[in-house]
């Protein structure tokens, strides 16, 4: 009985790591960790900038995908590159003041009076995509929109409040 017990352990602590293994899409490593050709790209593209993190998944293509956190000229940005080192996008935070008069239009259209959690500016292929803003709206539901530079809503996710987060507050 008691080998059955903890082989009933072993089992139930195995599937909790491959459950983990699942839900983690991305692991966070050192940045000595980090190739060589990818922190190169970053330090060209933004000469200055303050590494702050890194981590790395993989892409839905099941590539290797690096993403460098740091700051440079005020600002945060995230930056997703191959191992090679090119660039697949680049995550800047904004304030909303900074956003085009047209997203920021939208926004107080579509959501008024909504406090605007994070505001993210998203580039690829040196093009803004679109931005990308998580808000809270005046009767408190949590919602991510994408919005191009024109001001057109991308997409709209509503999002739910962890469990974890509830206790924290």
């Amino acid at each position: 009985m008691r080998r059955f017990g903890w082989g009933l352990v072993a089992v139930a602590a195995l599937g909790f790591v491959i459950a983990a293994t699942v839900w983690a899409d991305e692991e966070k490593i050192d940045l000595d960790k980090v190739p060589k050709a990818v922190l190169d790209a970053v330090k060209a593209k933004f000469p200055d900038a303050k590494l702050t993190g890194a981590s790395k998944e993989k892409g839905d293509d099941g590539k290797e995908i690096y993403e460098v956190a740091f700051t440079f000229k005020d600002h945060k940005y995230e930056a997703e590159l191959m191992p090679d080192g090119t660039f697949i996008a680049i995550d800047k935070v904004l304030d909303v003041k900074e956003l085009p008069k047209e997203v920021v239009k939208t926004l107080e259209e579509k959501y008024p009076k909504a406090k605007y959690d994070v505001i993210e500016e998203v580039t690829k292929k040196d093009k803004i995509e679109h931005y990308e803003i998580e808000l809270t709206t005046a009767d408190k539901k949590k919602i991510e929109v994408l919005i191009d530079p024109s001001g057109k809503v991308i997409k709209e996710e509503k999002k739910e409040e962890k469990k974890e987060e509830k206790k924290d507050k």
